[in-house]
């Protein structure tokens, strides 16, 4: 019993860190479908540097995007397929 208990708390102690990480860093996975182009988008770091331009571009507060509203979603495709890396100066890597 005392090894079970051990390894359960040497388990936890090991999950921690990773479950704290910030959804940014951890939710490089994420795609959304962009109905308007018919499309879809990865989200990454690159995306989330075009997507704090059009926050700051448009006046908005920031909010993640996966919590925005799917009109205020689409809104932000619409504005990205008008906005290269290279207009954005966004560097690739």
């Amino acid at each position: 019993m005392p090894r079970f208990l051990n390894a359960a708390l040497l388990a936890a102690a090991l999950m921690i860190p990773i479950a704290m990480l910030p959804t940014a860093l951890r939710a490089d996975d994420r795609t959304y479908h962009d109905k308007q182009h018919n499309d879809d988008h990865h989200w990454d770091n690159r995306e989330d540097r075009a997507y704090r331009v059009y926050v700051k571009e448009n006046h908005r507060k920031y909010r993640d995007f996966s919590r925005l509203k799917e009109d205020d979603q689409q809104a932000y495709w619409g504005w990205r397929h008008e906005h290269s890396d290279a207009q954005l100066k966004i560097n690739i890597r």
